[in-house]
Order: structure tokens, then sequence, then C-alpha cells
């Protein structure tokens, strides 16, 4: 019987984004300005997003976090690293930003186990 090798939930803390709409310097003058809201386009930084995109530098299909931009073209972070300039419209929401982050880890063979000890 195999039950006791599934795989593991992994959840990772990666936050709500900032209430913040300012950056300041560290004397707290302001430095720069951010997005007034947190959602532009119906998206949010954080959200797990699927985008399709059918042509040019970035075509292809792209599953990973969105970075969200106030013009609507965002950056998604993929496992395989950051894609940047996607545009909205080629974006669907898969799962929305909740503070954490989810992936399935299968469990070591007893194998890889030994070799790490």
């Amino acid at each position: 019987m195999q039950d006791w090798n599934r795989p593991v939930l992994a959840i990772k803390a990666t936050g709500r984004g900032t209430y913040r709409r300012t950056r300041t310097f560290n004397n707290g003058f302001p430095r720069g300005y951010l997005v007034r809201h947190k959602r532009v386009h119906g998206f949010q930084t954080g959200d797990w997003v699927r985008a399709e995109v059918p042509k040019g530098k970035q075509a292809g299909v792209h599953v990973g976090r969105v970075a969200m931009r106030r013009t609507g073209s965002f950056n998604i972070q993929t496992p395989g690293g950051t894609v940047q300039g996607i545009s909205h419209r080629y974006c669907q929401v898969l799962q929305r930003a909740d503070g954490y982050g989810y992936a399935f880890q299968p469990k070591p063979t007893m194998e890889e186990a030994r070799r790490a000890a």
C-alpha cells in the first residue's frame, strides 16, 4: 500500500500588498506615487493567472503570479523566471490573491532522502 506517499501542499505567505499609496525616503518625504487603487482591469498583485499570448516576443502560455502595473501591462512570475509586459487582455484569473502561495511538492523517494542526509 502506497497511501503514505502523497504529495504535500506547500504554503508560503506572500502578503496582501501595501495599504500606503506613496513611497518615502528614509526621512519621510514622498519619493514617488503608487497606483491609487489596488485593482487594475480586475487584477491585483498576487493573483494567479494564465496568459495565452498569441504572437510577439512573449508568445506562448504563461502561468504564474501577476505583478500589476497601472497601464495594464503586467509582469508574470513563473517558475522559469519573470515574463514582463503581458497585456491584461491575455490574462485569465485562476485564483485571486489571498496572501498565500500554494504548490504541491512530491515527497522525496527513500533514495533521495538518503543522499540528502
